[in-house]
């Protein structure tokens, strides 16, 4: 959630990976909350949430600990932007004294092989088939689900409803042939047609045009999959829409923030579903939502799975009762999944069942944002981290800006991944 900080948050929650946490950064946290009013007898649990931007989202987490009553619980609101609240987890967890209760986008192969954080396979099993299979690939790891999904996240592509008219565009873009046809149509010497980053969409469309090409990144059996024609020519696509005139090459503010779609700076703006009340209320009912399009007929359009999840330490003094209170904040309590998700910010509902009696999420552009996470999502495994983001960023960086031979990359990409997947399958 978030938009204050956006530019660092949002790149750590939707592309963060290798996490794991020590004790001495507590200082930094400032503690608050406390349910169960004062009886010593209740197991004390602690919880650390990083420092969301919303308005009004460190009060409710303060209310919804003092209204759990089987535990008193203290919340700590961790400041700090980019890699910083995760990096504090990471020495936590190390440490003697970790947080109870805390969240993070998913957990890590080195977590789990360090016996560091809890399976919580127990408490969510009951409602298994109430997640999106998409959303859970991130928090399985050895057969095992090691956190649980307090919102999901998403991005498409925002566009201007009468501009597409006045450039005689009849239809949403299908393909991304034709996405790049309209960047083209749409842009003018006031504004471009596209934005997707100033970066030309490495970062943002980084997975999205893999998927999008009908490939996956890592299978669920652990082989790399990325290396072939179809995901070399999308991201072809992608050096010959940087080529074609039709991107805006710079803002400024990140792909993440509306403020170029809302400014009129472009005609078209890939950006998060957090961001649609504030583009309607800027816009009014002149826009539209498509997700990204398919590479062409044999493949589909794709959006991104983000978000955050809860997770409990293993040295927590208190692992049933902390697992109880998880259990009832975001499996069995509709209401608060349901004010966190959209009460503050824009987010969808893990469960798919409260999704469908979110109100505000269920008629307009919103339920069709909701559909096509339903219908197109992808995620990545836990085996995917950092180190072969970086690989892969890299080749796509030198298809993109240096005219590097597609497959080439890849496969030096490729390389770099195996080995790094040897060291977390060893």
């Amino acid at each position: 959630m978030a938009h204050g900080s956006t530019q660092s948050r949002r790149h750590f929650l939707r592309y963060s990976a290798s996490l794991a946490l020590s004790g001495g950064l507590l200082a930094a946290c400032a503690g608050t909350g406390g349910g169960g009013g004062s009886n010593s007898d209740l197991p004390a649990l602690t919880h650390w949430y990083h420092q969301y931007g919303e308005k009004g989202t460190h009060e409710a987490v303060q209310r919804y600990a003092k209204q759990y009553t089987k535990a008193k619980v203290t919340v700590n609101w961790v400041p700090g932007t980019g890699n910083e609240y995760p990096d504090k987890v990471r020495t936590s967890l190390l440490g003697s004294n970790p947080p109870d209760v805390f969240e993070l986008p998913n957990p890590t192969v080195d977590q789990v092989k360090a016996g560091l954080v809890v399976p919580l396979d127990d408490i969510i099993s009951p409602v298994l088939n109430d997640f999106n299979e998409n959303a859970l690939k991130p928090l399985r790891i050895n057969g095992k689900i090691y956190a649980i999904k307090m919102l999901n996240d998403m991005s498409m592509v925002y566009y201007r409803k009468g501009l597409f008219q006045k450039a005689g565009i009849e239809k949403e873009p299908q393909t991304i042939d034709e996405l790049i046809s309209a960047a083209k149509k749409l842009s003018n010497k006031d504004m471009k047609g596209l934005y997707i980053g100033s970066d030309g969409g490495i970062d943002a469309l980084l997975y999205i045009l893999g998927w999008a090409a009908g490939s996956e990144f890592l299978t669920e059996d652990n082989k790399i999959t990325f290396v072939n024609e179809r995901v070399a020519g999308a991201y072809e696509k992608l050096r010959e829409l940087n080529a074609s005139g039709g991107l805006l090459p710079d803002a400024p503010v990140f792909w993440w923030s509306s403020e170029p779609f809302k400014q009129g700076m472009c005609a078209m703006q890939w950006c998060g579903l957090w961001a649609m009340p504030e583009i309607q209320a800027a816009l009014g009912d002149d826009f539209g939502v498509f997700p990204f399009p398919a590479l062409d007929a044999q493949s589909k359009p794709a959006v991104g799975f983000g978000g955050w999840a809860e997770m409990i330490s293993a040295k927590s003094k208190h692992i049933d009762a902390a697992k109880e209170y998880v259990k009832w904040l975001w499996i069995d309590n509709t209401d608060i999944q349901i004010d966190w998700n959209v009460g503050y910010g824009f987010h969808v509902p893990p469960r798919k069942s409260i999704a469908a009696k979110t109100d505000k999420l269920t008629k307009g552009l919103a339920a069709k944002a909701v559909e096509f996470l339903n219908a197109y999502g992808h995620s990545n495994t836990p085996y995917w981290d950092n180190a072969m983001q970086l690989a892969l960023t890299d080749a796509v960086s030198n298809i993109v800006k240096h005219n590097a031979d597609a497959m080439s990359e890849l496969k030096k990409a490729a390389d770099k991944c195996d080995k790094e997947l040897q060291k977390l399958l060893s």
